[in-house]
């Protein structure tokens, strides 16, 4: 497992904070593709009339698709060392040790600016304390 100091998380960004931008975008996307998908789904279940095989057949692609990018997305952050807590808003956590001793977490979300938080391994997004250490 990677350890990283907070200037690295920060640095880190560079490429973390597009791949996790990406994330939260391929997230909202498949779930809305999902939900058409369940909704055809639902159909079916009664007696699928008037539906449009190929219209279908797209709709699911895209909806495979769409979940594929976000494995993927997930792939590449997971190689850079980082943690995804969740891909729907893209909290992100990257593992450091803390000057006491102890393993903590260094926590970032799509939106912030910096990487200025930190929690426990248990603690959470709840448990998060300003950063320096």
């Amino acid at each position: 497992m990677r350890f990283f100091t907070p200037a690295e998380a920060n640095d880190a960004l560079r490429r973390v904070r597009p791949l996790a931008e990406q994330l939260v975008e391929a997230r909202r996307e498949s779930a809305a593709l999902e939900t058409r998908l369940e909704a055809v789904r639902e159909r079916v279940r009664g007696n699928g009339g008037g539906l449009d095989p190929e219209r279908v057949g797209d709709l699911h692609d895209s909806a495979a698709e769409a979940a594929a990018k976000v494995v993927d997305l997930l792939h590449d952050l997971t190689a850079l060392g980082v943690q995804v807590k969740d891909p729907d808003s893209g909290l992100l956590d990257f593992p450091a040790r803390h000057p006491d001793g102890p393993d903590v977490l260094l926590c970032w979300r799509v939106g912030e600016d910096s990487v200025a938080h930190w929690h426990t391994l248990d603690g959470g997004f709840a448990g998060r304390k300003p950063l320096p250490f």
